[in-house]
């Protein structure tokens, strides 16, 4: 009989944004607008110095600071593969003394952005439920040995369903997230560079609880204003010792920003080639 868990949604309901600082605006908006064909949020942070980027009813925060990578990367879903390709190849000779690079592989295209962070950008189908455009999911490159203590975490301490799972690309601690978005720590021999103060944002259901846990434990790196705490060490909840640090902006569905509608136009739409009334871009199907 089933028993219908894949209904099921765990405490964390959306992963918001991807923060990632950038050295340079102008090549950010090379790549994050014109190659991958993200929207510049119209409303917020217009200026030179921050910039957010919306994919669907995610955003990328590029603040304008010393560079920040990720050891591991980014998943993206994009309406057509066809045209992303096409994009990245009109901003190649733009991005050429950078460390951008792109490779069309079996399931995905492979992007690397002028800093050296990784992109694995898959066409919107069943896989990833509705999402025609947006982040479906992180995956970070953790230590051998940590992912069912990161899942652990996750469960106990987060309240949502976290699983350790290990294929042909060797175990990795999987993370649900709302309806089709996930967390993912794979495990893996390479050494890791210093943690360099990349974060994400998400919001949960129960916010009292994992508070009330981290804080007890002093790892707590700000304290609650405007409906958020943030903290960077995930703990194992068997020994309460650091097993990996990434931070977490964790929002309460209080936060004035929860389910905020982004702005997104259709990349295909151009002066040469418009259409009238596809403008905008819906990121569900």
């Amino acid at each position: 009989m089933n028993n219908f868990s894949d209904e099921d949604v765990g405490n964390i309901v959306l992963l918001e944004h991807v923060n990632l600082q950038v050295p340079d605006q102008g090549l950010a908006t090379i790549f994050y607008i014109l190659g991958l064909g993200l929207t510049r949020d119209p409303y917020f942070n217009i200026g030179v110095r921050n910039m957010w980027a919306n994919a669907g009813e995610q955003q990328f925060h590029l603040p304008v600071r010393p560079v920040q990578v990720i050891h591991g990367h980014v998943g993206i879903v994009v309406p057509d593969l066809d045209s992303l390709k096409e994009r990245l190849a009109s901003v190649e000779e733009l991005l050429a003394e950078t460390k951008f690079s792109w490779s069309i592989e079996s399931e995905y295209v492979s992007v690397t952005c002028p800093w050296g962070n990784h992109f694995r950008c898959y066409a919107a189908g069943p896989t990833f439920s509705d999402m025609a455009l947006g982040i479906p999911y992180v995956e970070f490159l953790i230590q051998p040995d940590r992912a069912a203590r990161i899942a652990r975490f996750y469960d106990q301490v987060l309240m949502a369903p976290a699983v350790t799972q290990t294929d042909k690309q060797g175990t990795a601690a999987r993370v649900k997230i709302g309806r089709n978005q996930a967390l993912i720590f794979r495990e893996t021999d390479e050494s890791a560079p210093p943690y360099d103060g990349h974060h994400i944002a998400i919001y949960v259901a129960n916010f009292s609880r994992p508070y009330a846990y981290l804080r007890e434990r002093g790892v707590i790196s700000e304290d609650v204003r405007n409906h958020q705490f943030r903290f960077k060490e995930i703990v194992d909840p068997d020994s309460d010792r650091s097993v990996f640090v990434v931070e977490h902006e964790v929002r309460s569905l209080h936060h004035p920003m929860f389910n905020r509608l982004m702005v997104n136009r259709n990349p295909d739409e151009s002066a040469r080639r418009y259409r009238r009334g596809r403008d905008a871009l819906i990121p569900y199907s």
